[in-house]
């Protein structure tokens, strides 16, 4: 089976392999950069779309490439406010090659006020956590999650969820056929 993700970072590509595995063997998954073509730090619906575009955009290659894939996966991280609070989540758009779509998304995050004000401003979470943590590239790391958990969950774990929750459409097909 064949998987294509929109991201070259290897986390995202690990993430993928992983959740897939656990439904099917003989994997070959791999990334592409693709645009997103939302912002670089995606708020509320931003995610859903972006994490969207980047699975249609790797449908679209592989139609006019022939590639012979079996699923391209979308994953963006973003921020999303509910009932006044501020959240960080993985939202992941999962596109079969029949072209059927499916989402899902990680577990939702708080996020502190000085964090939310520097993303508001236009910066990108992985670079406010880098200058927080004082490391650098944290999100093909642990990411948010794991600087704000101490590194009990991790962001490869945290959308790992999210893509099983997509694939459950595609593992139960009769109970969300139309």
């Amino acid at each position: 089976m064949k998987i294509l993700v929109g991201s070259k970072n290897p986390v995202k590509i690990e993430s993928v392999r992983e959740a897939f595995s656990y439904y099917f063997d003989s994997l070959d998954v791999s990334g592409l950069e693709v645009d997103s073509k939302v912002s670089a730090q995606p708020i509320n619906h931003e995610t859903f779309a972006g994490a969207k575009n980047r699975a249609d955009e790797l449908f679209l290659l592989s139609q006019k490439e022939n590639l012979q894939i079996d699923y391209f996966v979308g994953i963006e991280g973003g921020i999303i406010e509910e009932h006044d609070k501020w959240f960080a989540l993985g939202c992941i758009c999962i596109r079969n090659n029949k072209g059927e779509t499916s989402f899902g998304t990680s577990a939702l995050f708080p996020l502190p006020s000085v964090i939310v004000t520097e993303l508001l401003n236009g910066k990108e979470l992985g670079h406010v956590i880098d200058e927080i943590a004082n490391d650098e590239n944290t999100k093909q790391k642990g990411g948010a999650i794991g600087y704000l958990t101490n590194g009990i969950i991790n962001r490869k774990e945290l959308y790992k969820q999210g893509i099983i929750s997509a694939l459950v459409t595609f593992l139960h097909p009769s109970l969300y056929s139309k």
